[in-house]
């Protein structure tokens, strides 16, 4: 199973696209680790530098609709070439959501008002967050401040992050 813990990178926008993720113009490239230098490379987000804000962080907290756009495995291939295993937002892409576990992944959805709070007690400090798998839930920690978020995900998504992704779950099963 993969890590789920690690340094917290706020992306305060809704409906960042997968051609934002990775530009299509890099979808050529051979292997996964080749589209690492390009995760976020066209974004427009105030303030954000992805050559700098990325390196080190391991968690994507964000707004509604994240991975909208095309659909492609190379999203989520270029989150986890940079160690970014975990995406938490209010609504995801469908496609993209069962790509994320498919690879696994995960996308975690928690309601408009939880992300709220965490982007204003935390999006502005640096942030840790421990993620508790099997009680499902999160643990959000900054200098003296800490807070726990319980999460939901489906049988069978728990189980394909358990595997490790689909190739992995079925050639256990099948």
């Amino acid at each position: 199973m993969k890590n789920f813990s690690g340094k917290a990178l706020f992306l305060d926008r809704s409906d960042i696209n997968t051609d934002e993720i990775i530009p299509a113009k890099h979808l050529s490239e051979n292997t996964r680790q080749s589209l690492k230098p390009y995760l976020f490379e066209d974004i427009n987000l105030e303030g954000f530098d992805n050559k700098k804000d990325i390196q080190g962080k391991g968690i994507i907290i964000t707004r509604e609709n994240f991975g909208c756009g095309s659909s492609r495995e190379h999203a989520p291939w270029a989150l986890e070439t940079n160690g970014i295993n975990l995406v938490i937002a209010p609504s995801f892409a469908r496609i993209f959501k069962r790509n994320m576990f498919n690879c696994g992944m995960m996308a975690v959805e928690l309601s408009h008002e939880i992300i709220s709070r965490l982007f204003s007690v935390f999006s502005k400090r640096d942030t840790e967050i421990e993620t508790l798998f099997d009680k499902s839930s999160f643990i959000l920690k900054s200098g003296d401040v800490k807070e726990s978020v319980k999460f939901e995900i489906s049988k069978f998504d728990r189980a394909l992050v358990s595997a490790g992704g689909w190739l992995e779950y079925a050639d256990s099963r099948y």
